[in-house]
């Protein structure tokens, strides 16, 4: 399983950053309002239902790999940017789910493997951003790129003329009181997503002296470490425990001045990222993709201002609060596990 998730890791990395070079490359022309958000729409809100789809098909790494097909298909539909901002959105939300669900399924009860199936995307991102017209100086690569990873995913699902995953039977239902968990743990993460959109982790005006791919590297790379530190911790000493001592240092750390308090806070808020996808799963234990495409909505409604061009400037004290909050939603939404 350790090569499984390694593959769909580094897939995901590569998937992000080609939607990346997709919408920054290519799609911020015309109604550009438009694009991002039919982009992000189906990107985030359409995995809900591909979540329940997924689900019942049980073909998990085949799921993933038409994700990476569809990818592959916006590129050459990019002179019609809304409807390859659909496609590519489709195919995005189409690689999580059935990825997600892979991993959720080989991860023998712990949240590390997921940590790191979800921590390579935010560099895939900003490496996909950074070199956008780079890239499409020769356009048909990405595409190939994704086709070629598409298929090797197909093929390692390829057992007896079959793609069948390990799916549990579907069974969307909850567990007894486990409507207010799942609900906290989807008020979690639209707060996280809320306060991405502000300034409350930047350091970058403390990096400029750096260049300028180094500026910006270093507070993505203290993004996705803490989410592949979130779900190692948290199998060594608890899920309450990492989520306590995690968003209870990061609500400190963000009264302190100084770029390297504000680096630190950035990798302790996003230590809890694989740890409410995890508890999540686990109050739909019939249904993984439903409770991974649920807690993606969330992330779109948290995100919107960002969507439409809003950055807020939050005081110190107030960013502090909020992950305190968070944290209070968290463990409300952790009553269920132990540790």
């Amino acid at each position: 399983m350790r090569s499984k998730t390694a593959m769909l890791s580094l897939s995901h990395a590569a998937v992000d950053l080609a939607c990346a070079a997709l919408v920054f490359g290519r799609l911020l022309t015309g109604e550009v309002w438009l694009n991002v958000v039919l982009y992000n729409a189906f990107a985030f809100l359409m995995q809900l239902p591909m979540g329940v789809i997924a689900d019942r098909l049980n073909r998990n790494m085949l799921f993933a790999a038409a994700g990476c097909a569809l990818v592959a298909l916006a590129y050459p539909l990019a002179g019609v940017p809304p409807l390859a901002a659909v496609i590519a959105g489709i195919g995005n939300g189409a690689f999580h789910v059935g990825g997600g669900i892979e991993v959720l399924n080989g991860s023998g009860g712990k949240a590390g493997a997921l940590g790191v199936f979800v921590s390579p995307g935010a560099i895939g991102l900003y490496i996909g951003t950074f070199f956008a017209e780079k890239l499409w100086e020769t356009p048909w690569l990405v595409p190939a790129a994704m086709v070629l990873i598409g298929l090797l995913l197909a093929l390692v699902s390829f057992k007896k003329s079959r793609f069948v995953s390990e799916n549990a039977e579907f069974e969307p239902e909850l567990e007894r009181d486990g409507a207010l968990p799942l609900a906290s743990l989807f008020l979690v993460v639209v707060l996280r997503a809320f306060m991405g959109t502000t300034d409350a982790f930047s350091a970058k005006s403390a990096l400029y002296a750096l260049p300028a791919f180094a500026a910006g590297l270093i507070p993505v790379l203290c993004l996705a470490l803490g989410k592949a530190a979130g779900g190692f911790v948290s199998d060594a000493i608890g899920i309450k425990r990492t989520s306590a001592v995690s968003l209870g240092l990061c609500a400190a750390l963000l009264l302190l001045p100084g770029p390297a308090f504000t680096l630190a806070a950035l990798f302790l808020f996003n230590m809890t990222m694989p740890i409410t996808l995890f508890a999540s799963a686990r109050l739909l234990k019939g249904a993984k993709g439903t409770a991974f495409g649920l807690l993606t909505a969330a992330l779109f409604l948290g995100s919107v201002p960002a969507f439409l061009g809003i950055r807020l400037s939050l005081p110190a004290w107030l960013s502090a609060a909020l992950a305190g909050w968070s944290l209070a939603l968290l463990l409300l939404g952790l009553k269920k596990e132990r540790g």
